[in-house]
């Protein structure tokens, strides 16, 4: 059986992407939890990843001595190797279109991903709305994040993104997660999608056990000092 590796279902925004596929789509894919501990050389996070990961990070995807370490490609892997299943859209024009989106996410939004750390279990809307006032960019990214979902769903009808849940919305979800965790504002317009992504059973279940998890990392945790 194919593993993906993962950290942390509350803070490990990166691992939530292939984890829902894998969920959404209940893959014959094992889920292998390495707790962070911290990022150092000699922690034991690495330790662990030692001779798994090439990059010492996670997600990672091991499918037999084959190790595939980047989120999309991942994705394309899983995409491959289970073709039943529509982890990206079928008609080719959507297919391009949600890719074009997911790689901007992979690329971009970086005031949004860096001041607004993914943490599932919090509710830290004062926090949103100071860093708002303090960083003009987490706007600007949320600016375009909207825009890019509003064109989607107008074109495919929704509920999701293009219409049937995908790779796409799979992406997005730790930004759903930010949005909540900070009470960002966003328009009406989306409101719906974001509501289908947090209720899907993918994200469900990985919210499900990030809540479990009941574990507070003091240096995953700008902004409190306990859980």
């Amino acid at each position: 059986m194919m593993e993906l590796w993962i950290g942390n279902r509350n803070y490990s925004s990166w691992s939530m992407r292939p984890g829902v596929l894998v969920n959404h789509f209940q893959l014959p894919v094992a889920q292998r939890l390495v707790r962070f501990d911290s990022f150092e050389a000699n922690s034991a996070f690495k330790q662990t990843l030692r001779g798994v990961s090439p990059t010492g990070k996670v997600p990672v995807l091991l499918d037999g001595a084959l190790a595939v370490w980047d989120t999309l490609a991942i994705a394309e892997t899983l995409a491959e190797r289970f073709p039943e299943h529509n982890i990206w859209p079928r008609d080719a024009a959507r297919r391009a279109r949600a890719r074009s989106l997911c790689a901007e996410m992979h690329s971009g939004f970086t005031q949004l991903r860096s001041h607004c750390a993914m943490n599932i279990e919090a509710s830290l809307a004062d926090v949103g709305a100071r860093l708002l006032r303090e960083h003009a960019g987490i706007q600007a990214d949320l600016n375009r994040l909207q825009a890019m979902w509003a064109d989607a769903l107008r074109d495919s009808g929704g509920p999701f993104l293009f219409g049937d849940f995908s790779n796409a919305d799979a992406y997005f979800a730790p930004v759903v997660s930010r949005i909540r965790t900070y009470g960002l504002p966003v328009d009406a317009s989306v409101r719906p999608w974001m509501d289908a992504v947090w209720a899907s059973p993918g994200v469900q279940a990985w919210v499900t056990e990030a809540l479990a998890e009941a574990d507070f990392l003091d240096f995953e945790e700008p902004y409190r000092t306990q859980r």
